[in-house]
């Protein structure tokens, strides 16, 4: 295939993604595992970094690599309580730019706990300045610079490989949620919005930023080729037969070739050490897995 050449590369990123094969020697010398991470990319960074024997509890968000989701868990990240968070007693708090509400952000930093913010940009570069942000709080620089570098080689060669002419691209439209027959799609600005455009597609909405409920003209109007959706098992995934027969959806192109796509969410809008992976599968799926 025309990615074989990438795939070590990926391979040596998945490695260093798995929980640290020396994590209970390191517990020895490091009795106090004491950081609370909160959001996905972040806790996924930490254990690539081999920190992850410091993790003492976790955001819901966090479910990658599985055995994070062992931790105790304080919540969603944007619908924290202070006293969910600091009952775990973190010495050292990393969070996704994001986290909230902000009142509950503001106790927890007048906490005497330490809280470093991790600036969220959904970019290459953004992935970069996580690594080496969560690299400088942990204490471990020089391998921060060993895995962004890792990250920017794999990045660099995924977003190669999936630049296609203009005028091939399909149309994506990023469904978030159908909750009660509606859609509640992704417009510019969003981690979506970047897959998309890095995988080689287009984005079929690009007249508002965010994510926002749209009407069925709207969706037709966009004439998406594909829908693309979070592999997720609650009741916001429609099932193909109920997705295109949502009158918003029925009559676009990706109806009629029943052109869908779902990928793990973490891994899709994570933008964090598997993002290359991300557009990688994002990228076959939609221009060679028949979508």
């Amino acid at each position: 295939m025309r990615r074989r050449h990438i795939m070590a590369g990926l391979t040596a990123i998945a490695t260093t993604l798995a929980w640290p094969v020396s994590a209970q020697e390191a517990a020895q010398t490091d009795p106090q595992p004491d950081v609370l991470s909160i959001g996905g990319s972040v806790t996924e960074i930490i254990v690539a970094l081999g920190q992850g024997h410091r993790l003492k509890a976790r955001d819901t968000t966090s479910t990658y690599p599985p055995e994070v989701t062992e931790l105790p868990d304080v919540g969603y990240m944007r619908a924290l309580s202070p006293e969910g968070v600091l009952s775990v007693g973190p010495s050292l708090i990393i969070s996704e730019e994001g986290a909230g509400p902000p009142e509950a952000l503001e106790v927890i930093r007048a906490a005497d706990v330490e809280f470093i913010e991790v600036p969220e940009a959904f970019t290459a570069d953004g992935i970069l300045q996580k690594i080496d942000v969560v690299g400088d709080a942990l204490g471990v620089p020089d391998r921060a610079d060993e895995l962004a570098a890792e990250v920017k080689a794999a990045l660099a060669a995924a977003t190669q490989d999936a630049e296609r002419p203009e005028g091939s691209k399909k149309r994506v439209l990023f469904v978030i949620s159908t909750q009660d027959g509606k859609i509640n799609a992704s417009g510019t600005g969003t981690s979506a919005d970047a897959i998309i455009r890095m995988a080689g597609g287009v984005n079929a909405i690009s007249d508002y930023e965010g994510y926002k409920q749209i009407t069925d003209e709207a969706v037709g109007l966009a004439a998406p080729d594909v829908i693309l959706m979070m592999d997720r098992g609650d009741d916001h995934g429609a099932a193909d037969d109920q997705l295109f027969a949502m009158p918003a959806i029925k009559l676009t192109p990706a109806a009629e070739t029943r052109a869908s796509v779902r990928i793990d969410g973490l891994l899709l809008l994570g933008f964090g050490p598997r993002t290359a992976e991300a557009v990688r599968q994002l990228n076959d799926a939609l221009y060679d897995g028949g979508a």
